[in-house]
């Protein structure tokens, strides 16, 4: 008999959830239990990966002349992957409790806290179209070249030398903007998943989770940032693959860093 995310059987939604401690080592063993559940788990996690590389293609073809809005909508998708991430959440909780992956089962992994997740994931479309609003007033304000196409802008910006504060306003903006998302979600679907707590209690517990372990969730966040950029070098193939190996590691970074 299969177990559901019944959140009867969790903790008291008034009680505040506990923050653990960890060393620097964590996220690397987070990476390791993430890819043994994409191993346990290949079809689900390749296919879903598949339609989050899908997606991301069709961006980048879609603004391939847009200039600013290709860069812009695909940085942006660091902003919004905890949220797509949900049903993976949900595999990674069915293998953990030594279920067979039930993937219909974790689609529908949501209903069980379906306000609290939906305007969370209002939040991080807000942020989405925040940064690409920025980003526009960003590119508007250093660069005044004719437009050009993305596959231009890289030489452009990096070889010309004549852009480097377009360059460095727009990786701070960014940079600063990804920080502040990743500070306030970094566990906060997973946790939405597993427990009926409102969005604020989920990420004020992202926030104590970064403030007592600043070493490891900086070196977690440049490990995301690195392995998505290596998906985005692939032209989205690498998301695949990686995609659903972070969305388990996530999960898994969740479970150490909140007392269940």
């Amino acid at each position: 008999m299969t177990h559901t995310l019944d959140h009867r059987d969790l903790q008291d939604p008034a009680e505040e959830p506990r923050v653990r401690e960890v060393n620097l080592s964590r996220p690397f063993v987070w990476l390791r239990l993430g890819a043994r559940d994409v191993v346990h788990l290949p079809r689900a996690s390749l296919g879903f990966g598949g339609v989050v590389a899908a997606i991301g293609l069709l961006l980048m073809v879609v603004t391939w002349k847009a200039t600013y809005v290709a860069p812009a909508l695909l940085g942006g998708f660091l902003l919004v992957a905890p949220f797509l991430a949900i049903n993976l959440y949900a595999l990674s909780h069915q293998l953990e409790q030594g279920q067979a992956a039930n993937t219909a089962e974790a689609w529908g992994a949501w209903r069980a806290n379906a306000d609290s997740i939906a305007l969370f994931g209002l939040i991080l479309a807000l942020a989405y179209i925040f940064w690409e609003r920025l980003a526009a007033i960003v590119f508007a304000f250093f660069y005044s070249g004719q437009a050009l196409h993305l596959s231009r802008l890289p030489m452009e910006l990096l070889l010309s030398g004549q852009y480097v504060g377009l360059l460095f306003a727009f990786v701070a903006a960014g940079a600063v903007l990804a920080a502040i998302v990743f500070a306030l979600s970094v566990v906060s679907a997973p946790l939405l998943v597993d427990r009926p707590v409102d969005v604020i209690t989920a990420t004020l517990t992202s926030l104590r989770c970064c403030a007592r372990n600043p070493g490891p969730m900086l070196l977690w966040a440049a490990l995301i940032a690195t392995l998505t950029a290596v998906g985005f070098a692939t032209l989205m193939l690498g998301l695949i693959v990686i995609f659903p190996w972070l969305a388990y590691a996530s999960w898994h970074a969740y479970r150490d860093l909140v007392e269940v």
